[in-house]
């Protein structure tokens, strides 16, 4: 069996533990190597597994990966895919793709340039719901798209997340980009404005936590998505994915995360929702091996991973404005 070999640069992001799990349950793959600069950060998956350890990312990438998978702080994506499409890798790249349109269009390019594909990490995508939606709406189940109200509210992640000088932005870059990205794939219409407002309501202290998004579409549908950290401590899970997709002749609501059990714990102090749907993240890793293995195009492209943060970094600009901001 042929295996593909992959490398994992920087597990700062939390998704990284869990694209690892799911790279590591694939016959198919091989992982060569972890490069963080934080040992300990990675210790005990080092360990157990006994999987090269790299302090220096330079390192993983003179080896002979084929493609690596990046989920540092956001303001590394850029420097690091670049070097990983230099050095011939394919990667896949924790969501948002950049902090920037600039550098967002020089990661596409360098891979271009170097015969390497760029996947955007969206697993919502893969959600069950998410998936049925999408084919129901492709057989023209509802008629034409002519509005989407979408949430993607959380609890706030802390960390480097909160630190504007690594994360890019708050809430509305963080939560904008995955519900952006699956009404982007569903309609397959340019978005031509975008109106916003983008806040601190909920304690973090120098960066939003609470946003509202406005988005108006060349065919004349637009959106709203509520893309805040306004989930507190207390409440079962972390946060929600959900849509309701109104079209010409009939509504689709998505709840991406419903199928889920409560569980009542004295451990954790309170009651929680175990998701026990399909799992998005090892989907979308199996679909990334799946594409370089068989020659063919990744399924959520680089090109995906600007479209949906262009239209974050816009409202942020739209709510120092307070006006509408043109994408067209």
């Amino acid at each position: 069996m042929k295996k593909l070999k992959v490398g994992l640069i920087s597990f700062a992001h939390g998704h990284a533990f869990s694209y690892y799990a799911s790279l590591r349950s694939l016959p198919e793959v091989e992982i060569v190597g972890i490069a963080d600069e934080s040992a300990e950060r990675v210790r005990q998956l080092v360990e157990r597994d006994g999987v090269p350890y790299f302090g220096d990312y330079r390192q993983l990438l003179a080896g002979d990966a084929d493609a690596v998978v990046i989920c540092a702080e956001n303001v590394r994506h850029a420097e690091l895919t670049i070097a990983a499409a230099q050095a011939g890798k394919h990667v896949l790249c924790e969501k948002p793709l950049g902090i920037s349109v600039a550098e967002m269009e020089a990661m596409i390019a360098a891979c271009r340039e170097n015969g390497v594909q760029l996947m955007t990490a969206f697993p919502c995508r893969y959600l069950p719901a998410v998936a049925e939606a999408k084919a129901a709406i492709a057989r023209g189940e509802i008629g034409e798209i002519v509005a989407v109200k979408g949430t993607n509210r959380g609890s706030n992640p802390g960390g480097w997340f909160v630190d504007r000088e690594l994360s890019g932005g708050g809430a509305v870059l963080d939560h904008t980009v995955h519900v952006m990205d699956l009404i982007n794939w569903m309609l397959g219409a340019k978005v031509s404005e975008v109106y916003a407002y983008a806040a601190t309501r909920f304690g973090a202290a120098e960066i939003d936590d609470a946003g509202l998004v406005h988005v108006k579409f060349d065919t004349g549908a637009f959106a709203v998505i509520d893309t805040s950290w306004s989930r507190p401590r207390s409440f079962p899970t972390w946060g929600d994915v959900t849509m309701e997709i109104i079209g010409t002749d009939g509504v689709i609501s998505v709840d991406g995360f419903a199928q889920k059990n409560e569980v009542y714990s004295d451990g954790d102090g309170k009651g929680t929702w175990s998701y026990w749907g399909d799992d998005m993240d090892e989907l979308m890793i199996r679909d990334f091996v799946r594409a370089l293995l068989d020659g063919a195009a990744v399924p959520v492209t680089g090109e995906d991973g600007l479209r949906s943060a262009e239209v974050a970094l816009a409202a942020y600009e739209s709510s120092k404005l307070g006006q509408p901001v043109s994408l067209a």
